[in-house]
């Protein structure tokens, strides 16, 4: 008996990629013939271009709130850290060289001020490494770590000659000199280097925190222009000169544009601000602070080498060229040469009185330096030079309180360019990411009323 055979219907090919392609392409072609497709079509394309603009705006606005962030909380912190860091290492070679030469009369000031400026470096080398970028290639990483392991070396040899001197073994000035060279060749020029690599990267900060969002400018233009001619398009074919959700959404978009670029405006007005008073002054006051230090151990390693090389004198000469030039104290600091009337002329109206103050008290000192020179030249008097430089007794008048004061002043600067560079620079952010909320927002609110007055025209067709 015959079996009839069952024929299953073949499935539908898979339609091709050109095919689809196709589909699309004439099913766009049959919407445009007819008024109520091409309504479609527009308000697709408005709630795209709207929704694009919010989205860009508050991502590039985003993007700069998190650079503001982290000019604010890590980049100038981190330089910032850097600076004291290379400060209070010149601090303690200067301070443990003054230890030094008054020997068994130290004051208890002189070593509890070297044992801070170690207790601070190392705690800001701890904090800059826990902060710094994980990355093996960072190039700060390595040059914290030299510094971690070069500080612990440079101690020990200053206790070695601390030691000794005390002890009365002239082997303790070559200790000193030994571990000075070690801190002028190896430390000081790291912790530079530090400082240079965390300056680039505030630098880097601040451009990217700064940018103007030409994206979302272009993206605002290019809808506001959409919204229009479907408007003028509109108008042309109903006679109706307002769609009240077209205008909406127009205004909507205005408002984001308008709202973008005052935020825009004021936030790079202030982070310009926290960068022409606060962080420039500060890297260039830095600079002026280390070369005070520079000098005041170069004229204290003079006298623990007890006149045995002349080293230490060109290195005065060469820090005092850098501080302030050749020029007397009789022409204006802002016309002077040095990196304190650079400070002085690029800072802002806070810290210029600790800047005069500072320059003032840096004459004295020169002049000071001058005396206890003449002492050990012309008179071959070195204690009486020593006296001039330094002394438990006297707080006043010796080389080393003017150095003080110049110090001291220099602090002060800093301290008022610090706060002027805080208050500048901290809300940014905020004000950004704000910003990119109400643009978001405001774009949601374009798309929703260019669709509803779309939706009202399409109605009449029904």
């Amino acid at each position: 008996m015959a079996t009839t055979a069952t024929t299953q219907p073949k499935p539908p090919a898979p339609r091709t990629p050109v095919a689809l392609a196709t589909g699309v392409g004439t099913r766009l072609s049959r919407a445009t013939r007819t008024a109520p497709g091409r309504l479609r079509i527009a308000g697709a394309l408005l709630a795209t271009l709207t929704i694009a603009f919010g989205a860009l705006t508050a991502w590039q606005l985003e993007t700069r709130a998190q650079a503001a962030d982290r000019v604010v909380g890590y980049s100038q912190p981190l330089s910032r850290d850097a600076a004291e860091i290379h400060r209070s290492l010149a601090d303690a070679a200067t301070t443990s060289a003054s230890g030094f030469l008054l020997a068994g009369a130290e004051p208890k000031a002189v070593r509890e001020r070297y044992e801070a400026d170690l207790g601070t470096a190392s705690r800001l080398l701890s904090e800059s490494a826990a902060r710094t970028s994980t990355t093996s290639t960072s190039p700060a990483r390595d040059t914290l770590s030299e510094l971690n392991q070069q500080l612990p070396v440079y101690a020990g040899l200053v206790e070695t000659a601390r030691a000794d001197n005390r002890q009365g073994i002239p082997l303790g000035g070559a200790y000193l000199r030994y571990a000075s060279e070690q801190m002028q060749t190896v430390l000081l020029p790291a912790a530079a280097r530090l400082r240079d690599i965390e300056d680039k990267e505030l630098a880097a900060d601040y451009a990217e925190a700064e940018s103007w969002p030409s994206a979302a400018y272009g993206l605002a233009l290019v809808t506001l222009l959409a919204l229009v001619w479907v408007q003028r398009q509109l108008y042309r074919r109903t006679n109706r000169v307002f769609n009240i959700g077209l205008l909406a959404a127009s205004a909507a978009i205005l408002a984001g544009g308008l709202w973008l670029t005052t935020t825009g405006m004021t936030t790079s007005s202030a982070l310009k601000r926290s960068d022409h008073d606060g962080a420039t002054p500060l890297r260039a006051l830095n600079s002026a602070r280390v070369d005070v230090l520079s000098a005041r151990l170069s004229e204290n390693l003079h006298l623990v080498a007890r006149g045995s090389t002349g080293k230490y004198l060109t290195q005065w000469d060469e820090a005092t060229k850098r501080l302030a030039g050749t020029d007397g104290p009789d022409v204006r600091l802002a016309l002077r040469k040095g990196s304190i009337p650079e400070a002085y002329r690029i800072g802002p109206t806070a810290s210029a009185k600790p800047l005069e103050e500072a320059i003032a008290a840096y004459d004295q000192w020169r002049q000071k330096h001058d005396v206890a020179h003449a002492l050990e030249v012309d008179r071959a008097d070195y204690d009486g030079a020593l006296k001039a430089t330094v002394s438990e007794t006297d707080t006043t008048g010796t080389a080393d309180a003017a150095f003080k004061q110049t110090d001291e002043a220099l602090e002060r600067a800093a301290t008022a360019e610090q706060k002027l560079f805080t208050d500048a620079a901290e809300g940014t952010g905020d004000d950004l990411r704000i910003a990119a909320v109400a643009a978001a927002v405001l774009a949601l609110v374009a798309a929703a009323s260019a669709l509803r007055g779309l939706g009202r025209r399409l109605a009449e067709y029904r």
